[in-house]
């Protein structure tokens, strides 16, 4: 049986355990995956020690995304801009492809299973660390008008932009010179809501009919989630779908096959309703 796992620290509440044996299901594939912790320091014996004994391919987590991209032996483009893997993929001649698939599973979830365009819209991004890093390409992909990220330390943000600044327009903010703007898309990459807590957002932001993302997710509805309701996000989503996406995108690189999600974010809906 294919062996499969996902690595970090921590790594109980994972989910991606259920939904990848879920796909191996609904896709009659005959593979095993299960969670293991590791701490960043034992990462490398600990992926050697995993691709040595037969396995065929890695999720890695917080906080062992950015170890990930300086393991693997070649990248993708997305995976190269977002110094970030959270995919590897053993290779036919043993050498270890890295992606990262967070972005991917972002744009899979706002536009297929939600109807939200990207195309010639003004988006917002809130934050500047790993997980704004990891989805910009594959939003730039999809031709938006314009793209600002906005972070309490600016530099940060204009650090970001301007690695990012040959594949489209793409502008650094601080939040007090948000005020004014509008956005029709508003995607939270901070961790922030989850405990409770949220950048110093003006009023107004939120363009008429226009849509709010929070990249994580929680039983419960997040701070971001709730302020967005407020604002009269005409969609508004949190990262439970991105997540299943990005395990879609995964199974994909290592199986060749596409998992249809719908039905399994549907149930994991329903399960923390």
């Amino acid at each position: 049986m294919d062996q499969y796992a996902v690595f970090g620290s921590p790594i109980k509440h994972s989910k991606s355990p259920r939904i990848h044996s879920l796909f191996a299901q609904e896709t009659q594939q005959n593979l095993a995956y299960k969670a293991q912790l590791v701490p960043a320091e034992k990462f490398e014996t600990a992926v050697k020690d995993f691709f040595t004994a037969g396995g065929k391919g890695l999720n890695c987590t917080v906080p062992l995304k950015e170890l990930a991209w300086q393991y693997a032996d070649t990248l993708t483009e997305r995976a190269t801009l977002s110094k970030a893997v959270n995919t590897l993929v053993r290779q036919k001649d043993g050498s270890i492809l890295g992606d990262n698939t967070d972005g991917i599973g972002l744009v899979s979830d706002l536009m297929i299973n939600n109807n939200v365009l990207i195309k010639q819209k003004r988006i917002l991004i809130l934050g500047a660390g790993g997980a704004s890093r990891g989805i910009i390409l594959p939003l730039q992909n999809e031709s938006p008008r314009e793209i600002v990220i906005a972070n309490r330390t600016v530099s940060k943000a204009e650090t970001l932009a301007q690695e990012f600044s040959h594949k489209g327009k793409i502008t650094a903010s601080s939040y007090q010179d948000l005020a004014g703007q509008s956005f029709d898309l508003i995607l939270n990459a901070t961790s922030a809501s989850l405990s409770g807590d949220l950048p110093p957002l003006a009023e107004g932001l939120l363009a008429e009919k226009g849509s709010c993302y929070d990249l994580a997710y929680a039983n419960e509805p997040t701070a971001f989630v709730n302020w967005a309701e407020k604002q009269g996000a005409i969609k508004n989503l949190d990262g439970l779908g991105m997540l299943v996406e990005q395990a879609a995108e995964a199974f994909y690189l290592w199986r060749q096959v596409r998992p249809d999600t719908q039905p399994i974010i549907a149930l994991l809906e329903s399960e923390r309703a």
